[in-house]
């Protein structure tokens, strides 16, 4: 659950040294626009009228991942080939408990079906899930305890600690690839093997397409999460990323490392763990970049997508608490 309005590394940088800067050229989707040329756009419905292309790629190679294109398409049957053991973590600690059966019963429906699946649940109160939710063949459910955490705030700043932990005790031996999800969260179309790849980012909806002074990078110097105005290429939301176990750990032990260095000279990131994810994935850039098909909600910013596939319900009443709408959450 980020914290914005807009959101909810390499052994040298590890080690103090940031990755030198880089300047990219822009993103496809800003061409049509020309913000390479220096024109400044400040129509909202000019810039989420250049969505429509849907580029296929990023600016250094990666696929965009967008669920029904025929990359996605050759993606899922090259991965049907493989024998895959897929996890799926998330947190439930204190009131996000009540979402924790409707994202299992969601993620039954629509996350990688037919596949071996293993739900972590890294909680405090595991008697929400009592009765055990029943799940298919070939999906199983572990349930890890963790020391009570009051506070998002404080969550937030030992989540990537946590995942690393439970990645080195387990399941570095059960999985070959691990996500990670925000529990407020709900499938509701099909997320196949197209997801998968080495290290996997999913573009947060309310930024995508967007100008880079636009993204919520942190911005205090001080910070281990700092990014200068040159560097950065997307905003990642840090609802839903994933990859192979041996890249998550990396992410996991870099960005705790990079958490810890800031508590210990008392600075706070903006975004909490979303600041270092956004910091360690310009050093390391994703292998795959979901769409935001994979990570949406209903906003006035939001990013019009040919199919939603997981929805944020923590966001979505946000919004519709911002509109003065009624909705039961």
């Amino acid at each position: 659950m980020a914290l914005f309005p807009f959101c909810k590394a390499s052994s040298d940088y590890l080690h103090g040294s940031r990755a030198a800067a880089r300047v990219h050229p822009a993103h496809p989707i800003f061409h049509p626009l020309e913000m390479d040329r220096g024109r400044k756009v400040t129509d909202m419905e000019v810039l989420k009228g250049a969505e429509s292309q849907t580029p296929a790629e990023t600016p250094w190679g990666a696929p965009l991942v967008w669920g029904d294109s025929r990359h996605s398409a050759s993606c899922r049957a090259k991965f049907a080939q493989r024998e895959m053991r897929i996890g799926l973590l998330v947190f439930v600690v204190g009131t996000y408990a009540r979402f924790i059966r409707r994202f299992l019963y969601s993620a039954e429906t629509y996350f990688l079906p037919g596949q071996v699946v293993t739900y972590y649940i890294l909680t405090d109160n595991p008697r929400p899930l009592d009765p055990p939710v029943k799940l298919g063949p070939e999906r199983e459910m572990k349930v890890v305890p963790i020391v009570e955490v009051p506070g998002w705030e404080r969550l937030a700043h030992r989540r990537m600690t946590l995942l690393g932990d439970a990645i080195q005790k387990s399941i570095d031996s059960e999985t070959d690839y691990i996500f990670c999800a925000d529990v407020d969260q709900e499938f509701v179309a099909p997320v196949r093997a197209e997801i998968l790849g080495d290290l996997v980012a999913t573009l947060h909806p309310e930024l995508y397409g967007m100008p880079r002074n636009a993204f919520p990078y942190e911005d205090d110097e001080g910070s281990s999460a700092y990014v200068e105005e040159d560097e950065g290429d997307f905003y990642y939301t840090s609802e839903f990323y994933g990859g192979a176990v041996s890249e998550m750990y990396k992410l996991a032990r870099a960005c705790s490392l990079l958490i810890l260095q800031d508590h210990a000279d008392g600075i706070t990131a903006r975004g909490l763990e979303e600041s270092y994810l956004n910091r360690y994935l310009i050093d390391q850039r994703p292998t795959c970049v979901l769409s935001p098909e994979y990570s949406w909600w209903d906003s006035d910013l939001s990013a019009q997508v040919p199919v939603h596939r997981l929805l944020s319900l923590g966001r979505q009443c946000e919004s519709y608490n911002d509109k003065q709408r009624e909705h039961k959450c």
